[in-house]
């Protein structure tokens, strides 16, 4: 069944069977992703280019070597969107040349791609490409273009802020919390985690990194839609390309809000859920006791390239 496009003044609709997503100019991103009876998102999705500081990030100066990736996680601005139906561009900013739509619009290939710059010296780029099939199926493409100068990032990849908090979720990877220095113990499998936990170190910071993950389900029960009574469990699944992986973390709270943490009773009710789908993740280090850096090949260069992809089903 083909994709039905509504062009407004800043935004597109997009709606088929059992779906509905609205992408926004003004936003700089997806605005609303309706799917399987829920809206999944609370804030339009952006670039992630930041973790909560951990203890070891600490102990051996990354965090301030590195700070300049916190402000960017939080104000990266979006300068340039285009789109196109069925491989044709249609014009951006959208009014007046939108006059011409009637809302019957069709096509089988809907794509938009937005451009970000970041607050750092130097400047660099980072574009998030969404290709909607016609059977609502979502290719996320996202591209990191490195510059000579830039410190060491984090993470990278892209952060969904949703609008509730997870009842579960499940995967398909390795067992346990695990990062790229960190994998020796994980079994691959599929594993079921009810809730979102939160890992009870003794300060709140980054936790629940998942490594060489095939595919993520969330389950939600409740919304912010009074007329839902929360009767059915609704699910949203991303998977990795074919021959793939990548890592994510699924929280109820943002890096900044685990950083402003001092103890766990300092954190704040769990209102929503944060994921986090990353193509790049730093090691923890700690291998000479807590403050020794990540050995070379757990790095993520600021100076080059980072590139990778997902499915929204």
């Amino acid at each position: 069944m083909a994709l039905r496009i509504v062009i407004g003044d800043v935004t597109i609709g997009i709606h088929g069977q059992d779906f509905s997503y609205i992408f926004s100019v003004g936003s700089g991103g997806m605005e609303s992703l309706y799917k399987d009876g829920k809206e999944w998102l609370y804030r339009a999705p952006r670039p992630a280019f930041w973790r909560a500081v951990t203890d070891n990030d600490r102990g051996c100066g990354f965090a301030f070597r590195s700070a300049v990736w916190s402000a960017a996680d939080r104000f990266v601005r979006c300068v340039k969107v285009t789109a196109r139906m069925d491989g044709e561009e249609i014009a951006i900013p959208l009014a007046p040349a939108n006059n011409k739509y009637t809302g019957k619009e069709t096509c089988d290939r809907f794509e938009i791609v937005y451009t970000y710059k970041t607050p750092t010296v130097p400047v660099t780029e980072v574009t998030v490409s969404y290709l909607v099939e016609s059977d609502g199926r979502i290719h996320v493409q996202v591209d990191y273009l490195g510059k000579q100068g830039l410190p060491e990032l984090p993470v990278f990849g892209m952060r969904f802020l949703m609008p509730t908090a997870a009842e579960r979720y499940t995967y398909e990877g390795l067992s346990g919390e695990t990062y790229p220095d960190r994998m020796a113990g994980g079994i691959p499998g599929v594993y079921e985690v009810q809730g979102l936990p939160v890992t009870p170190y003794m300060v709140p910071q980054d936790c629940g990194m998942h490594m060489q993950t095939k595919w993520l389900e969330i389950v939600r029960k409740t919304s912010l839609d009074n007329t839902d009574r929360g009767e059915r469990s609704s699910r949203l699944k991303i998977t990795a390309e074919e021959g793939k992986h990548f890592a994510f973390s699924c929280l109820p709270y943002t890096a900044q809000e685990l950083e402003n943490a001092m103890h766990h009773e300092e954190l704040p009710p769990a209102r929503r859920t944060v994921v986090s789908i990353l193509g790049a993740v730093r090691g923890v280090g700690g291998i000479n006791s807590w403050g020794a850096d990540v050995e070379d090949a757990y790095h993520i260069s600021g100076e080059q390239d980072i590139t990778y992809g997902f499915w929204i089903d």
